[in-house]
Order: structure tokens, then C-alpha cells, then sequence
């Protein structure tokens, strides 16, 4: 064993949390625009990220980013913050349950050899609706939050900045 008492997998995972917080907060602190426009970005990403369509996330992104004419690159670094390997298996089995409870729909025991659309979609409609479900909404619980808190940072950093 890496680590005494065989936590080396919660020691793995609080590296690599570690170093995604810091990426994001040097691509963060170096995002240009303005402020609602970035939070929004923020918002829009962390909700796609929050989402079970991960093969499309960088689309929906693109897509909703200039559809909405809000910060791309926000976005971008808001789904890659809340959507990695640590936190997809617990969205994942979340969003499945509250989409079973919200649809009504008995329990299915079902494993994933991988988190791909594709993995998903063999399962059929019985997993992929109470999914889908579920991360829609689950969504905003997690991209309202994102936005008000990236907006009071945004005014904090550059109030501080013009003093």
C-alpha cells in the first residue's frame, strides 16, 4: 500500500482536487470581461458540467456560450471544475435516484464499466430517463450558487486590484 491504513484512493483524489483548484484559480484570476458576463459563463458551465451528457459538454458549451454571448472561457473552466473523476460517479448515482423518485420509477440495479454516452445508452430508457432527470434537475442547485458566488469574486479581485 501507497499510504498506511489504505487510504491511498482518498489521498489520490485530494491531489488531483488540489491541483484542479489551483489550474482554476490561475485561469480564473486571469479571465477578462465583465463581470456578468463571466458568472454567467460560470453558471452556464457549471450546469452542462453538473449534467449526464459529458461527451458534449465542450458542444453545449460552444454552443450556449455564444448563443447567450457569455463568457466562453468561464464556461469552459466552470464544467471542468465540478465535472471530473471524482465528482461524475457521485452526480451520476444522485441524479439517477432523484430522477427514479421524481419519475415514479421502481429501482434498477445497473453497473457502468465506464461513464461514456455510449455505456449509458446500452443500458436503455430505464436508466437514461431517471438520469437525465435527475441532472436536469440537480443542474441549477449547483450553477445558481456558482454564479453569484464567481460574480462577488469577480468585484472583490478587481475592486482590490484598483486599489
Amino acid at each position: 500500500m501507497l499510504f498506511p491504513g489504505g487510504r491511498w484512493i482518498l489521498c489520490l483524489s485530494e491531489m488531483i482536487l488540489k491541483k484542479r483548484i489551483k489550474k482554476f484559480h490561475d485561469r480564473f484570476i486571469s479571465l477578462k470581461g465583465e463581470p456578468r458576463s463571466i458568472a454567467m459563463g460560470m453558471a452556464v458551465g457549471v450546469f452542462i458540467g453538473v449534467t449526464p451528457t459529458i461527451p458534449f459538454h465542450t458542444t453545449l458549451i460552444i454552443l450556449f456560450s455564444l448563443m447567450w454571448k457569455h463568457n466562453l472561457t468561464s464556461a469552459y473552466l466552470g464544467s471542468w471544475l465540478i465535472s471530473n473523476p471524482v465528482t461524475i460517479p457521485i452526480f451520476y448515482v444522485g441524479q439517477y435516484e432523484l430522477g427514479k423518485y421524481l419519475l415514479g420509477m421502481a429501482h434498477t440495479d445497473f453497473t457502468l464499466m465506464d461513464y461514456s454516452l455510449h455505456s449509458i445508452f446500452s443500458m436503455g430508457w430505464h436508466i437514461i430517463l431517471p438520469l437525465l432527470t435527475g441532472g436536469l434537475v440537480m443542474a441549477p442547485f449547483f450553477a445558481i450558487p456558482a454564479y453569484f458566488i464567481t460574480y462577488r469574486v469577480l468585484l472583490s479581485l478587481r475592486k482590490k486590484k484598483r486599489s
